[in-house]
């Protein structure tokens, strides 16, 4: 127990006396030495330097060893797959993204993972047995009883019934699956905007619009992994969606989603929308709607059509879970900023009668890779920093 909290601790604050981890420990001066002496010869620790500032000889600096372990986590999107290396610290140490357009069999989704972490291993200076646990972010989930992917239709090559087995047997290190707006909210609630919060919902609005669930500190995925999936949520002003396994149109996806922000544009009279992929024309249109400040122009006309169809569906979620926060997160709703999130927090104020606060996502740069990489990093410390193996 003193070997883990020492450690949590150099993990926290960065390189530490032996002084200063006794006080932050409770534990005596020889019993620090020893506890770090038995942590160095383990490899998990290391001398960095020597403190400065006062008289005398400076005390030694004891540090993680970023080499100690390290972990990947991958990022798959139909156009992409982005794979990441950390060392145990949390420091990235290599990246590589491999494009996916246009290939449709398990063998090549098998071969587009192993090229990816391939990619990141190398550029870490690495090798594929060095990385302890990998962690998969992919749209949907993966059935628990029968190892499929669901609620993915749109996800090419991945529904193969031995893509699971496949990956095990071409990859040395455990690998666990996990749906990709699920890692965005342990990605929050680990470095972002829902530290501290054990109960709190968080809307995604990218190339999909979905939810994560996280109720007394935990993930909720539900019965077959399929908590979350609001795009299919019957709401009001759209039509119901039928035959969800072939991700017909209609629900929540349809009256929010990132392809209605440029429709909502053209009906309200903005004019200059760009062209490109929908979920970057919905980024700046919505950055500019924000820009535009109070009136009645047809850019704030758009913001606040917008937040109230976010809201609609919103209040169905609120009502049910009654969560503490609500965190707003893909670029269609970050980059609506401050402006936005108003404009959604009164509109929930009277749609619904609970009222959780809402707030702007900080992790914005790949927050899916960020959390596939913190959840497979949280595995692998328990199991390295376990010194009574």
């Amino acid at each position: 127990m003193n070997d883990r909290a020492a450690l949590d601790l150099l993990l926290a604050h960065g390189p530490l006396s032996r002084t200063r981890i006794g006080k932050l420990t409770g534990l005596s001066k020889p019993t620090a030495s020893q506890l770090l002496a038995r942590l160095e010869a383990a490899g998990l620790v290391l001398v960095t330097g020597t403190s400065e500032g006062r008289p005398g000889p400076g005390a030694q600096l004891y540090a993680l060893n970023p080499a100690a372990a390290y972990a990947a986590g991958l990022d798959v999107t139909p156009e992409r797959i982005l794979a990441a290396v950390a060392d145990i610290t949390g420091r990235t140490v290599g990246e590589h993204e491999v494009p996916t357009p246009g290939r449709r069999s398990g063998h090549a989704a098998v071969r587009q993972v192993t090229d990816a972490l391939d990619g990141a291993v190398k550029a870490a200076g690495l090798a594929r047995d060095d990385v302890h646990r990998l962690v998969i972010g992919t749209p949907g989930a993966f059935d628990p009883g029968t190892g499929r992917l669901r609620y993915a239709s749109h996800l090419p090559g991945w529904h193969s019934p031995t893509l699971l087995g496949e990956l095990a047997a071409a990859l040395p290190m455990p690998v666990e699956y996990e749906n990709d707006v699920n890692l965005v909210a342990l990605a929050e609630q680990r470095l972002g905007a829902a530290r501290g919060h054990d109960d709190f919902v968080l809307l995604w609005n990218e190339g999909g619009l979905g939810a994560a669930l996280v109720l007394g500190g935990r993930l909720h995925r539900g019965w077959t992994g399929g908590a979350g999936e609001v795009g299919f949520l019957p709401v009001p002003g759209a039509p119901l969606v039928r035959h969800v396994s072939k991700a017909g149109s209609g629900g929540f996806q349809e009256l929010a989603g990132a392809q209605a922000v440029p429709r909502l544009a053209r009906e309200l009279g903005v004019e200059d929308i760009p062209e490109g992929p929908y979920t970057e024309v919905a980024a700046t249109l919505v950055a500019r709607a924000a820009d535009s400040g109070p009136g009645h122009g047809p850019h704030r006309r758009l913001l606040e059509a917008y937040a109230t169809a976010l809201a609609t569906g919103l209040a169905s979620l609120v009502s049910v879970l009654d969560p503490e926060l609500v965190v707003l997160s893909g670029s269609a709703l970050t980059s609506g900023g401050e402006p936005l999130r108003a404009l959604v927090q009164a509109e929930l104020a009277e749609l619904a009668a609970t009222r959780p606060r809402l707030v702007v996502g900080d992790v914005t740069e790949h927050p899916v890779l960020r959390g596939a990489l913190e959840s497979a990093l949280a595995t692998t410390r328990d199991e390295v920093f376990d010194t009574s193996r």
